[in-house]
């Protein structure tokens, strides 16, 4: 398929700008008018035809040469064999041998009745001086042959063109031999030269004829391959396609989202610098696409802003399919990095997260200060004090466990938050005992995204639960691990599922994948994460009814990037 990103040349600025419904073409100044106009597909057309005339002129001089020597050597088999059959005619070679007693006028008669049934041009019998016994003149009978015949009446033969007492020919010459075997003369038959060309050209109307049909076939065939160059390019010049590339690479080079541009048969056509860095390079070039992406590309329908997680990123991704003239040409992929967009937005939620934590707990205590100074008014300090102290201590104890084991002032800040938001919508958070968690054992930003998406899945799967809504939190992080329990009193994740829900659209409710749906995102960045470090993810079915819906177990190892 092909992208086409359409400019014209403005003479101003120097830049190559879009006129729509127009191709871009030469500017129109006064030197433009005087030079003429010659567009690609009239080159390739101009060019074409040059080269099927030089390669009909050349088939024509060869053919023409070939032809010619066929017809020389056709000429010379001939006289070579009725010269040969007039040597071994018996009363040629009797009257040879024996010139007293030899009847020469029935030797002309039949040499000369072997001319007219040949249709040679000569047939001349000599003895060894070479005076003619027979000739097509009998004016010259008795008269020295005029050619060569010595070689010949030595016992060998001569093939030549003459011009002898009757023109230009092709002739033979071969010796004549008695029944001894000695030489006694020889027999000489020519064909005229212009006998021969005569020949040739008898032959030339079917050889002009059929380079003539090769001469038109081949200009229609140029004249075809023009009008395709012409609509493959859409009537461009080489230098508005050259400027066209140009610009269209160095666009392509230059945006800040990637883009992907997919046939209909799936192959990726043009892939810029940002999409390879923002998804994985095969070794064929190609992109690596993960298979929810994969999914979303083969999908018929177009999306817009739609949000993919990768092993280490997240994407933002758009979806639409490209058209030419009503006829789907591929697919146009743009892909937007939201990697630290996320992380930022994380780091704000957990910071969020404790200021919504103050302010309901600010609220709390407006009240509770209501009541205690109603009470001290109404002369009652002991329980004003008593009311007091139990309120602190129960404000201060999630508070006081989380600052004291969790050692990352972030994640602190983040189990007060949720603990905060899930008390508002009627779940209670409860971080276990044995929670400990050192500093620096792994980024931040990490664990806030494993901890935060865990505690919110399972406060929503809480909120569909009938009865108690609550949610447990234990972190272990000592030595080489780090180990995330969340427990919720929902209906639970199946194990079966787990592969699943951790891919972006998983719903909990409805138990399925859902593409480019709304669900899922959170867990799917716990997924992320955990294939970044190198960890693992499990469900521990329910024992009891007090382990709740079940378990979700994440166990990052520590010191991997």
């Amino acid at each position: 398929m092909m992208v086409v990103t359409s400019t014209s040349k403005s003479s101003a600025s120097g830049r190559f700008v879009h006129v729509p419904g127009r191709p871009p073409g030469r500017p129109r100044g006064r030197r433009g008018r005087r030079e003429r106009h010659w567009t690609l597909a009239s080159r390739v057309l101009v060019l074409q035809l040059l080269v099927v005339l030089v390669v009909v002129v050349g088939a024509t001089a060869a053919l023409g040469w070939q032809l010619r020597t066929d017809t020389r050597r056709d000429a010379t088999v001939e006289v070579t064999d009725v010269a040969a059959a007039v040597a071994q005619s018996p009363d040629v070679r009797d009257g040879l041998a024996d010139p007293a007693s030899a009847d020469r006028a029935a030797i002309d008669a039949h040499v000369e009745a072997v001319r007219r049934a040949t249709g040679v041009y000569f047939i001349t019998v000599m003895d060894r001086d070479k005076i003619r016994w027979t000739h097509p003149d009998p004016a010259r009978i008795g008269q020295p042959f005029v050619g060569h015949a010595d070689e010949a009446l030595a016992g060998g033969r001569v093939v030549e063109t003459y011009t002898g007492t009757l023109g230009p020919s092709v002739r033979a010459v071969l010796p004549v031999r008695g029944d001894d075997g000695a030489v006694v003369g020889a027999v000489a038959v020519g064909v005229a030269t212009r006998s021969v060309t005569q020949d040739l050209l008898d032959r030339l109307p079917v050889l002009v004829a059929a380079l003539a049909l090769a001469l038109g076939l081949s200009v229609a065939g140029s004249w075809l391959l023009s009008r395709w160059v012409r609509r493959r390019t859409h009537g461009l010049e080489p230098a508005d396609l050259t400027r066209l590339w140009e610009v269209n690479d160095a666009v392509l080079h230059s945006l800040r989202e990637g883009l992907v541009v997919v046939d209909p048969a799936g192959r990726q056509r043009v892939v810029n610098d940002e999409a390879r860095r923002l998804l994985p390079t095969r070794e064929d070039g190609t992109l690596d696409v993960p298979p929810a992406l994969q999914r979303l590309l083969d999908s018929a329908e177009d999306v817009v802003d739609d949000v993919q997680v990768t092993d280490d990123r997240v994407l933002v991704v758009s979806r639409l399919d490209a058209h030419w003239e009503g006829r789907r040409v591929g697919t146009v992929v743009t892909l937007r990095d939201h990697t630290e967009l996320q992380a930022l937005t994380r780091d704000l939620d957990a910071v969020r997260g404790l200021a919504d934590a103050l302010r309901s707990q600010a609220h709390e205590s407006a009240n509770r200060l209501h009541v205690v100074v109603t009470l001290v008014e109404q002369g009652q300090p002991e329980r004003a004090v008593a009311f007091a102290t139990a309120e602190l201590a129960a404000a201060q104890q999630l508070t006081d466990l989380v600052v004291a084991d969790v050692a990352d002032p972030a994640v602190a800040a983040l189990l007060v938050g949720k603990s905060a938001q899930a008390a508002e919508r009627g779940v209670e958070l409860e971080v276990e005992p044995d929670t400990a968690l050192a500093d620096g054992l792994l980024p931040a930003r990490d664990l806030v995204t494993v901890v935060g998406n865990l505690v919110d899945n399972a406060v929503e799967a809480a909120l569909g639960a009938p009865g108690p809504r609550w949610v447990r939190v234990r972190i272990r992080g000592v030595g080489e691990r780090v180990e995330v329990r969340v427990t919720d009193s929902g209906a639970g994740l199946r194990a079966d599922d787990l592969d699943l829900a951790m891919q972006r659209g998983w719903s909990r409710k409805e138990h399925r994948l859902s593409p480019g749906g709304a669900h899922g995102l959170g867990l799917a960045l716990v997924g992320q994460v955990v294939r970044r470090h190198g960890g693992s993810v499990r469900v521990e079915e329910p024992v009891t009814l007090d382990d709740g819906g079940g378990t979700l177990v994440v166990e990052l190892p520590v010191g991997q990037p």
